[in-house]
């Protein structure tokens, strides 16, 4: 289709190629670079180099007050979003105000989103989201795709807070917190990659996911989920670093939807 010199392995070709059980399922059994063997049986061969960590972290700690969303009560937008879809919808709820901060509503799963860039000291972007069922704690990470500035979804700003504050602790990662408790997936490289071997990093990767499922959420992939959701060209609705924006419209929009 795009006319490239690639297809079926031919002599004097790069062995880079995989080896799987049979079409379904496809298991990937072994895999191989430049003819030598990199993963066999569950293993990998590949040795794990040295690695000096390159990264562009500028963002500073927060305080829980940083993330309030003051107004009055009324219908604000949310972001839907669906387990196992990039798509989003945009939707409304009625949110009340305690002390002119408008609240969450944790039992209709609308969550605070919060996008915080990385690579600057600026005000976070709060948004409102639901689909990531969270009951208690939040999490974050600073794989937001396509600007990787740091993302999170929780339940309380104190929550929130704690798993962002994690996040610029160690300049880059996957976290989830939990009333004091932190589970932390380190990613120094770039706020992307990690400097352990792939079974340490999936799976600690893992064991923070089930942490945050055993907090409420129902989706599949909750951190692969959260790293779309500032992905602004996917409709229809998202969140980036300077706030809400209509994929629609291609344009920003406000939080208040009458």
């Amino acid at each position: 289709h795009y006319q490239l010199e690639t297809g079926m392995l031919r002599p004097g070709d790069p062995a880079d190629f995989v080896v799987a059980s049979g079409a379904d399922p496809f298991q990937v059994t072994a895999t191989y670079i430049d003819g030598k063997p990199v993963f066999r049986e569950g293993m990998v061969e590949a040795g794990n180099p040295e690695v000096v960590p390159l990264n562009a972290f500028q963002a500073k700690p927060i305080k829980s007050a940083d993330l309030e969303i003051r107004g009055t009560e009324g219908l604000y937008r949310v972001i839907r979003a669906y387990d196992g879809e990039l798509l989003t919808d945009s939707g409304t709820i009625y949110l009340t105000v305690n002390d002119g901060v408008v609240q969450n509503n944790i039992e209709k799963d609308v969550l605070k989103i919060v996008v915080l860039n990385r690579y600057a000291d600026a005000r976070p972007a709060l948004g409102w989201i639901s689909g990531f069922g969270l009951k208690t704690g939040a999490m974050a990470s600073s794989i937001a795709h396509d600007s990787h500035n740091i993302i999170a979804v929780g339940t309380s700003d104190e929550e929130i807070a704690a798993a962002i504050n994690q996040i610029i602790c160690h300049r880059g990662g996957v976290v989830a917190t939990e009333q004091g408790a932190a589970e932390v997936l380190p990613l120094p490289v770039a706020g992307l990659m990690s400097t352990e071997d792939a079974e340490t990093v999936g799976t600690r990767y893992a064991e923070i996911s089930e942490w945050v499922k055993k907090m409420g959420s129902p989706l599949q992939a909750p951190f692969m989920a959260l790293s779309f959701m500032a992905l602004l060209v996917i409709p229809h609705l998202k969140i980036g670093d300077r706030g809400l924006f209509n994929c629609d419209t291609f344009s920003f929009t406000e939080l208040k939807a009458d």
